[in-house]
């Protein structure tokens, strides 16, 4: 399965950058794979049979979380994609069912970007895009939003 935004370019139009989802998606579910990972180590020194019982439960419960959480996070990475052509923004959602918002640049009145402290920090942020008439639904976890929001704006 190729890119959305190479099987839609028009003839002449150039891509000029390409971004997705930010890793930061992948932490619950590290998260919870290390709490697992603890919860056996912690299992293997109890000698008490519900405190056993109790452990391998929160271990095998954290091990299928984290490990269903981090199959998610890379399929939304995966099956995301937020570009910005010469002539227009495109950002496709989604697998089967897709869902794809494209604004021509010469529609777009301006380019919000909002970053929570962690965001500053791990370089993610929530990107809206207004046009005439009409806006996105805000775009949340951008990698790199402000890079995003230069190549819009830099025309």
């Amino acid at each position: 399965m190729g890119r959305y935004v190479d099987e839609i370019l028009q003839p002449g139009e150039k891509l000029l950058y390409s971004t997705t989802v930010h890793w930061i998606i992948y932490l619950p579910g590290l998260f919870s794979l290390i709490v697992a990972i603890a919860a056996l180590v912690v299992y293997r020194g109890v000698d008490s049979g519900f405190a056993k019982i109790a452990l391998l439960g929160l271990a095998v419960f954290a091990g299928l979380y984290g490990a269903i959480s981090l199959l998610r996070a890379w399929f939304k990475r995966w099956t995301t994609e937020f570009d910005v052509t010469d002539r227009r923004v495109i950002s496709k959602t989604g697998f089967i069912e897709r869902r794809t918002i494209e604004m021509n640049m010469d529609k777009i009145e301006s380019v919000d970007v909002n970053q929570t402290l962690l965001g500053r920090v791990f370089d993610y942020g929530e990107v809206l895009v207004n046009g005439v008439g009409e806006s996105w639904d805000p775009i949340f976890q951008v990698g790199s939003p402000l890079k995003f929001r230069n190549h819009i704006t830099a025309r």
